[in-house]
């Protein structure tokens, strides 16, 4: 898509330098009012017209003052609104902030997994390094450390995660499904919900997921809780080490928001490998929400914004890329692309095969 930038006059491009400049106050700010519970208990009020502040400080038990300063700063940001009677409503601003499932699971994971990392962001633009991944832990990338962030971090990483692949998953099911694959590979498997899914999905399948240690762990024990502990197996592996290897045998490999977390380089190296343990019928499937196929610019923000948490905190060289760039890594790895599905309103499903 083509951005368009708004055309401002001086006094509304300083007025927005200024918004940016205060972003995270506005940011904590919005935060404290969803946690302390003021954006519900006034949505609830709004059949009377709204409480007032002093209402919202003795309902909620929160001190006067508190609930004053989160409020101007609230209706100034256009999250909140007054009328004559001091009385308080949530604008459409503060309703989506509130209620809208993406802009939550967005906000959480911005505050829970991303916010004191991104300080040092400047640190890893110099360094090409995950310089912020100290605030949540030591490892080399967040991947190591997944199956051990608190649990707060770990809620808010995998709701962001499942939120931008769940809702594509019943119709990319029914797409592999129609090539009657008997043995799949679902490569960074997770927490193993596309696994278990392909299992209730067909009777017949067996699914291998390639994964980390500490992520394949988590993964079978949930397969097995799930009933499939014959047909889920697991196959340990770090991409990043020196020769990692992938068995052979699969009809089809799957990989979904699963790229973009790696480098250029990495990515073709990563389907290098699996191009040399594919049979000449088998088929790779890459499922991506690529930045230049996004029909709203809210979409496109939202994973040009996800590019900087993998700068800072997953793994300090990796991004949500164009299409454009992910023809060319698929070409440079041996394979050729065979179709080119739109799934959803996101998302694309990049199907190949080797050369």
């Amino acid at each position: 898509m083509q951005t368009t930038t708004k055309k401002m006059n001086a006094i509304e491009a300083l007025e927005e330098a200024h918004r940016i400049a205060f972003a995270p106050f506005v940011f904590q700010a919005s935060v404290s009012l969803r946690k302390l519970g003021i954006l519900d208990y006034i949505f609830d009020q709004r059949i009377t017209g709204g409480p007032t502040a002093e209402e919202i400080s003795q309902k909620l038990s929160l001190s006067p003052y508190g609930v004053g300063v989160l409020l101007e700063i609230a209706q100034t940001s256009n999250i909140v609104s007054k009328n004559d009677a001091e009385q308080y409503e949530l604008t459409k601003v503060g309703y989506f902030l509130n209620y809208n499932e993406t802009a939550s699971v967005n906000l959480n994971f911005a505050h829970d997994v991303c916010y004191k990392g991104l300080f040092h962001l400047n640190e890893s633009i110099k360094t090409g390094k995950p310089e912020g991944l100290k605030e949540l832990g030591q490892w080399p990338t967040i991947y190591e450390g997944l199956s051990k962030l608190k649990p707060a971090e770990q809620k808010s990483w995998f709701d962001f995660d499942h939120h931008y692949s769940d809702d594509i998953f019943a119709e990319a099911l029914e797409k592999i499904f129609e090539r009657k694959p008997k043995t799949l590979f679902d490569i960074g498997g997770n927490t193993g919900k596309f696994s278990i899914k392909c299992c209730n999905f067909n009777e017949e399948v067996h699914v291998k997921i390639v994964d980390l240690p500490g992520q394949l762990n988590m993964a079978l024990a949930n397969a097995e809780s799930n009933g499939f502990k014959d047909r889920i197996s697991g196959h340990p592996i770090d991409w990043l080490s020196e020769n990692p290897q992938i068995p052979s045998g699969a009809d089809l490999i799957w990989m979904c928001q699963f790229l973009d977390c790696f480098s250029e380089e990495e990515i073709v190296k990563v389907l290098g490998i699996c191009a040399n343990s594919m049979d000449d019928d088998a088929e790779l499937v890459i499922v991506e929400t690529f930045t230049d196929r996004q029909a709203f610019r809210a979409s496109q923000f939202i994973l040009e914004a996800t590019s900087l948490y993998f700068t800072v905190l997953a793994n300090g060289n990796s991004k949500m890329y164009p299409a454009s760039v992910f023809m060319k890594l698929i070409d440079k790895a041996g394979l050729k692309l065979k179709e080119d599905i739109q799934l959803g309103e996101y998302h694309t499903m990049l199907i190949c095969e080797k050369k």
